[in-house]
């Protein structure tokens, strides 16, 4: 099989500008109305939902090669490396804490310039123990290929298909400086162009023994943050990608064998296409992912907040954070202290000014929701 990366003018990528340059467009359109919306809530609500974006980054691009990492974890772990003050953190394991050191560092770092040292860097925090799973490898290194080529391959012991085949180890300083000299140039290029590119350009590499993909979405959201010029990541490429995993395998697999090349270049059209459609769905998708925390906004700024008081309002703000089971006088008088008439007055209010109501399901207990047009 023939990859792209073995072609004389390797790696000379050209695309099709006429239908890019407006896919960019509309995507460059789509951040700056999202950052827009966001920048007009309270700094309090814009760091909830930081940490649920960054959190769902972390979590779904670990997912996307197949490794589950704790919800509850990763977000304990964003949340003290930020310094974020919120509740019901938990202790967080080292594997954890290495994925979102590199995270952090690619999107809250993002005007530093990528270099090898900071690669490697990256490549040591996702691998701690210098070992993937019960295999040993060469962390914050280029691999070696001591135990054969790399190769991206499916199936059975025996029956496996090879889906692709990186280059020669031996390739690997001068194609990296290549690529970092790249990526810390072409100043020209629109950052969401070159995310793309980038992304591609990585994943063809395969520079270490394990770990590209997570670190090459890393150098993604590095660009993406750049193309925001913000530290405030509001929407997910992984997550995106998670969902849409068969198509982006697919996508990378036909354009590392099957692109068309010519003098002019390798052309990668379709896979610029097909991410810049993807970031668009991305950034969809955050009103979806965020939908709570816009109800919660739009709630605090249209009702009256004068006659709520602050046991009232520590329940209100648990309910759009997605309260643990239902919601009764009993909960409610533990959580925030207080007897069981209190409690029970405090919510009878609520249901008065018609922010809660009263559930239909029977039971022992009688429970409350928020009504439902502020429901997510």
């Amino acid at each position: 099989m023939n990859y792209i990366y073995q072609s004389d003018i390797w790696p000379k990528f050209t695309w099709d500008h006429a239908k890019i340059a407006p896919m960019a467009g509309v995507v460059r359109n789509r951040q700056g109305r999202l950052l827009g919306r966001m920048e007009a809530l309270g700094f309090s609500l814009r760091s909830e939902a930081l940490l649920q974006t960054l959190t769902f980054d972390v979590v779904k691009s670990s997912e996307i090669e197949g490794e589950i990492l704790d919800r509850n974890q990763v977000r304990s772990s964003i949340a003290r490396k930020l310094g974020m003050k919120v509740g019901g953190l938990v202790a967080s394991d080292r594997d954890v804490d290495g994925v979102v050191e590199m995270m952090l560092d690619a999107t809250q770092n993002f005007n530093r310039l990528l270099t090898k040292d900071r690669l490697f860097g990256w490549h040591a925090a996702l691998f701690p123990s210098g070992r993937s799973g019960m295999h040993k490898i060469v962390a914050g290194a280029w691999r070696d290929d001591s135990h054969g080529p790399m190769r991206v391959v499916s199936g059975p012991i025996g029956h496996e298909r090879v889906h692709f085949e990186a280059p020669d180890a031996g390739r690997l300083e001068s194609e990296m400086m290549d690529f970092l000299g790249w990526l810390n140039g072409s100043a020209d290029l629109d950052p969401v162009i070159k995310a793309g590119v980038a992304h591609l350009w990585f994943v063809m590499l395969q520079p270490f023994a394990d770990g590209n993909g997570r670190i090459a979405r890393a150098v993604t959201d590095m660009l993406l943050a750049r193309a925001d010029g913000s530290r405030e990541r509001f929407y997910s490429m992984s997550l995106q990608i998670r969902q849409e995993r068969n198509a982006y395998y697919g996508i990378l697999e036909k354009t590392q064998t099957c692109p068309g090349v010519s003098k002019a270049g390798i052309d990668i059209t379709p896979w610029l296409e097909w991410f810049l459609a993807c970031l668009g769905r991305a950034l969809e998708r955050s009103e979806n992912t965020l939908a709570g925390v816009f109800k919660k906004a739009r709630f605090w700024e249209t009702s009256s907040t004068a006659s709520i008081n602050s046991r009232q309002r520590i329940m209100i703000n648990k309910l759009f954070d997605g309260f643990d089971g239902k919601l009764t006088s009993s909960k409610w008088a533990k959580i925030t202290k207080c007897s069981q008439d209190t409690a029970f007055r405090d919510i009878l209010d609520l249901v008065e000014k018609r922010i809660l109501t009263k559930d239909s399901a029977g039971g022992r207990s009688t429970s409350y929701s928020l009504r439902r047009e502020w429901q997510v």
